[in-house]
């Protein structure tokens, strides 16, 4: 039986297994959509989703005026997302260089995303099945946001 059986493991320790999701989810934000597995874009789903969730709700109190409560749903969103890979230090010797992964993530879940889904009450992304892969047969699947994007790229 699988009871209280939530998630899929995936192969991977919890923690990397966190890792994981968070850097599909900031690939995903960020591009709009990613080839992976079908484990993993399944998994990926609700997490994405979530987030933006977080990001419109945060968009529509700061709208309102409150920022208190926005800025608390924007870094409940932003837990959803690696910082970056830019170096430690890079930010205090160039102020001028360009924002982490994890920044501009947040950035758009709470700025373009949260405009275009505004309407929408849930099911912003969806995953198509691509076949298997040469190498080992995994099967694999495209995660994508279900309204057009602002890059209609194929």
């Amino acid at each position: 039986m699988r009871h209280l059986v939530a998630h899929r493991k995936l192969g991977r320790t919890s923690s990397h297994r966190k890792a994981l999701l968070r850097n599909l989810c900031t690939s995903l934000v960020l591009n709009e959509k990613i080839v992976t597995t079908l484990p993993k874009a399944k998994e990926l789903r609700p997490f994405v989703e979530k987030a933006i969730t977080l990001g419109r709700r945060a968009r529509v109190l700061r709208e309102s005026g409150s920022t208190e409560a926005a800025l608390h749903l924007t870094r409940q969103a932003a837990a959803s997302f690696f910082a970056g890979n830019a170096g430690y230090d890079s930010r205090q010797h160039d102020p001028g260089a360009e924002r982490t992964a994890g920044v501009a993530a947040v950035r758009k879940i709470t700025g373009e995303l949260a405009e275009r889904f505004a309407d929408r009450p849930g099911g912003y992304t969806r995953i198509y099945k691509l076949g298997p892969r040469k190498g080992d047969g995994a099967e694999m699947a495209l995660i994508e946001f279900v309204e057009g994007s602002s890059s209609t790229a194929s």
